[in-house]
């Protein structure tokens, strides 16, 4: 259930930084609690997370919430390249360097895991914890294969290939902002990625659908997907692979039809200290709009420790 203020795009003040060339746009609550950085993922704004801004920043966190570049209310990427490696430098630079924080808990799924990834990987002593869920993981062979259930749905592929493959057709068949937002839409409903009945209703649909309007942002939105197909349109290599080091809290929404069926046991074989896995009953993909009780509390418990003792980060024990 939604209310008016779940779907209410000015409920939060949105600020403005440019600290990688271009104006990053991002929501933050509770300035002083245990910095905690919310990633969204694709085909996401930071409006997915309108429903657990406020009870994260009620348990203590400084709840830091952006808008990726080519996103939402950010500018597109001065350099032309959205991809991983991209999102995740833009991240450092807007929570470390502006905002000055020396260590974060990262959470974030579908596109933001890659990214919560790989500032987990590339800055190891800054990144406290993670809490991750449904959301693209490396292939493990060696650990993997004998677990069933490790490839996305094959029904599920045509987006990718067409995105990643041939983003500039794809853009240039929607030439409205009605036709990308109905696009946009199918993958909040027909496509299955979330929960039957989860984005029942119009006004939810325009809340979550009303950024990609824009030629500009959608095409931006399909880099990540280029990125994996054409090696050009990447900025450097992304930091992907096993975590040894990270406390990692894994959730799963179990009715996703877009993410592994097994993401949870994969997930368990990725992060070595992990906590869980969790299965999210009646939750999809989109687990912060789609199961925020779980979320919070999970993300709350998890962290107790930071929350009692901000100033006093102690290391903490393994999963």
């Amino acid at each position: 259930m939604s209310t008016d203020a779940d779907i209410d795009p000015g409920r939060f003040t949105v600020e403005h930084v440019n600290v990688r060339g271009f104006q990053q746009a991002y929501v933050r609550v509770n300035t002083g609690g245990v910095p905690l950085l919310c990633v969204h993922g694709w085909p996401e704004s930071k409006r997915i997370f309108w429903k657990v801004v406020e009870p994260l920043a009620a348990a203590g966190f400084e709840v830091i919430v952006p808008d990726l570049r080519g996103f939402g209310d950010s500018e597109l990427g001065p350099d032309g390249f959205h991809d991983v490696t991209s999102h995740a430098l833009d991240l450092y630079a807007l929570v470390h360097d502006h905002l000055g924080h020396e260590s974060v808990v990262l959470l974030g799924g579908d596109l933001g895991g890659p990214i919560i990834q790989d500032l987990a990987l590339r800055h190891p002593d800054w990144v406290d914890r993670m809490v991750l869920f449904n959301s693209p993981l490396p292939y493990l062979k060696d650990r993997m294969a004998a677990i069933p259930g490790t490839r996305a749905a094959r029904e599920s592929a045509d987006y990718f290939v067409r995105q990643g493959s041939d983003p500039d057709g794809l853009a240039a068949e929607m030439t409205t902002p009605e036709q990308r937002q109905r696009y946009i839409a199918t993958f909040y409903t027909s496509r299955f990625w979330a929960h039957p009945g989860s984005f029942d209703g119009q006004d939810v649909l325009d809340f979550h659908t009303a950024p990609f309007r824009d030629a500009a942002h959608l095409r931006a939105g399909f880099g990540a997907y280029e990125s994996a197909f054409d090696p050009t349109k990447r900025a450097g290599p992304s930091m992907h692979g096993p975590n040894a080091r990270t406390p990692t809290l894994i959730l799963h929404g179990t009715s996703d039809h877009v993410m592994y069926p097994a993401f949870d046991r994969m997930a368990a074989e990725v992060f070595a200290h992990h906590v869980g896995p969790f299965l999210l009953r009646d939750c999809g993909h989109f687990v912060p709009w789609e199961a925020p009780h779980a979320l919070v509390s999970g993300t709350t418990s998890f962290c107790s420790d930071l929350l009692r003792a901000p100033t006093e980060r102690s290391a903490p024990a393994p999963g």
